[in-house]
């Protein structure tokens, strides 16, 4: 009883917060990208509630070569809760109430910062609160993240205008300057981030399709003829394909108007040992009888990859069709 209270009493102050962030000076906000706080009691947390967030919350980021977590998270008790925790950038506040609940707030305690709280009256109406809203759990906080980090990683970029293959395919994008050319022929355009890890790369180029015949099987099959073509292994006759052991995974998405279908998968080289993820967006142009495609993939062995594919992820999502 007295943990829900505490609940209770936090809920409240988050409100009281709220109205106040307008016209308070906020601290700026601490914590990795993909890292959510989550403020529940310990029970709770160790019960059939914390369990089925671990679900949601620790669900394996998709197409990568290794399993990782959607979100690296910490969890703390309501009464733990002080000035240092209040100060993370994602919090998940989970609890009992009178009245069930989900919703979200900005830059309550710190700038930039989204908290989601999500309240019932039982443990059981609580487990299914977080059940039914599985998917906004995930896109509330990796849409946050994600706008936080393309105004990080793009901050200083090459401009779009200078870049062929982008004015030639319609485009513009925002690669940051941590990436340089390695091809820009004005049909096919490559970037290279060269970093501790390994290598992150930009490339992005049309598919010539003059009706809505195409396949998934037939982009993949257009895929490794460009990467036979334009991206070479270090060895002689060596070049990059899809990986076939391993099916990409897709969806559609869109952003910035752009209506685009997203694959997520594996390339490696052939005859070699190089391999890794990928991220690609196809945007269809039938105004001009052709897909665009846009591809970020990451070579970054014996290291994690998720947040390096999730830079990718943010690059790629500054595009937009002139």
């Amino acid at each position: 009883m007295l943990k829900r209270i505490a609940f209770t009493i936090l809920s409240l102050v988050l409100l009281i917060s709220c109205g106040k962030s307008d016209t308070v000076t906020l601290v700026s906000s601490t914590g990795r990208i993909n890292h959510v706080l989550i403020v529940m009691n310990d029970e709770d947390w160790q019960g059939k509630v914390g369990d089925e967030l671990k679900k949601i919350i620790g669900e394996p980021v998709k197409g990568l070569p290794q399993e990782e977590n959607q979100f690296s998270i910490n969890q703390v008790d309501p009464y733990t809760f002080n000035s240092l925790f209040k100060r993370n950038r994602n919090i998940l506040f989970v609890g009992l109430d009178q009245e069930e609940n989900f919703y979200t707030n900005k830059n309550v305690h710190a700038s930039p910062q989204t908290t989601l709280t999500i309240l019932s009256k039982d443990k059981e109406a609580l487990i299914e609160n977080i059940r039914s809203h599985a998917t906004e759990i995930v896109d509330i906080f990796k849409k946050n993240d994600l706008a936080l980090y393309q105004k990080k990683v793009t901050k200083d970029f090459h401009d779009p205008a200078t870049i062929e293959t982008l004015n030639n395919l319609d485009i513009s994008m925002k690669i940051p300057f941590d990436y340089k050319m390695v091809e820009d022929s004005g049909q096919f355009l490559w970037y290279r981030n060269t970093f501790e890890r390994g290598l992150l790369n930009i490339i992005a180029y049309e598919v010539p399709v003059f009706d809505e015949s195409y396949t998934k099987e037939s982009l993949l099959s257009f895929r490794d003829s460009i990467g036979k073509s334009y991206i070479p292994g270090q060895f002689e006759n060596t070049y990059m394909r899809t990986e076939p052991q391993f099916t990409p995974i897709y969806k559609e998405v869109e952003f910035n108007n752009v209506k685009a279908l997203e694959s997520r998968g594996l390339w490696f080289v052939e005859g070699d040992f190089m391999g890794g993820p990928f991220i690609s967006y196809t945007i269809e142009d039938k105004e001009n009888e052709r897909l665009i495609v846009v591809e970020g993939f990451s070579y970054s062995p014996s290291s994690k990859k998720r947040d390096v594919v999730f830079e990718l992820e943010a690059i790629l999502k500054t595009i937009k069709l002139k």
